[in-house]
């Protein structure tokens, strides 16, 4: 009897220990495979990154869970404001999350991009980007954006930029530069596991952004001498919530 057990547990542990390889091992082709295809369309010198005429900035939170500031916002805002006035880019799209009252990433951008001068003129908001494959989607379909800047760190851009394409997107990666957060490793983890889940997403089921609305495309003005005009001071962002 106990030898019959003994045999049992062993064919069980070593079809456990085969599924564990097999989805180590896609998971490591999902990602090599994610990277390989979206890698020389990244720039990691904001100066040098490709210009466009629409950056999308990707929303992410304002603090920390510690209660200090977000190094990844605050690096994305500071990159964004300097791509502007490089001339790399004349618009943004904001695309944050907005589900509840009491958070609202698309505004905190904005009136962090206002602070630094950036014009309302050169910003867009989108309330429903409620994840990196709704704010693409959203941005093809909503906003009509067909070629396009992507301005996050470089974790993120892989995943994005491959994303866009499958979307119908021409987009350029600009990874932007900050300090880590406490916890990098778990971030880390869990970009691998959402670029395989991204697969699954374009390839399998999909996916469909949680919501779409009418077709706004985006009004862009040329930059060029806009500094000290007015409407620089506006206390809120034209357009309502969604």
């Amino acid at each position: 009897m106990k030898r019959v057990a003994w045999r049992i547990l062993r064919a069980v542990l070593m079809a456990l220990g085969t599924l564990v390889l097999m989805a180590g091992l896609l998971l490591l082709v999902a990602n090599l495979w994610v990277l390989g295809q979206t890698r020389e369309r990244i720039d990691y010198h904001l100066p040098q990154c490709h210009a466009e005429r629409v950056g999308i900035v990707f929303g992410t939170s304002h603090w920390t869970r510690s209660g200090t500031r977000n190094p990844y916002f605050e690096a994305r805002m500071s990159a964004s404001a300097r791509l502007l006035r490089l001339g790399r880019i004349d618009h943004l799209l904001l695309s944050g999350d907005n589900r509840t009252l009491s958070y609202n990433e698309p505004i905190t951008m904005w009136r962090d991009l206002r602070g630094r001068e950036v014009p309302e003129t050169a910003m867009t908001l989108d309330y429903a980007g409620f994840s990196t494959f709704d704010t693409l989607a959203r941005a093809r379909e909503v906003f009509g954006v067909e070629r396009a800047l992507l301005i996050t760190q470089a974790w993120h851009l892989p995943r994005a930029l491959f994303i866009a394409e499958a979307l119908g997107i021409e987009a350029q990666g600009c990874a932007v530069k900050g300090r880590n957060i406490k916890g990098q490793w778990r971030l880390a983890t869990r970009e691998w596991v959402a670029r395989l889940a991204t697969l699954g997403d374009l390839y399998l089921w999909e996916r469909e952004p949680y919501f779409l609305g009418p077709r706004e495309p985006l009004v862009i003005t040329p930059r060029g001498g806009e500094a000290g005009q007015e409407g620089w001071a506006a206390d809120t962002p034209s357009g309502e919530k969604r």
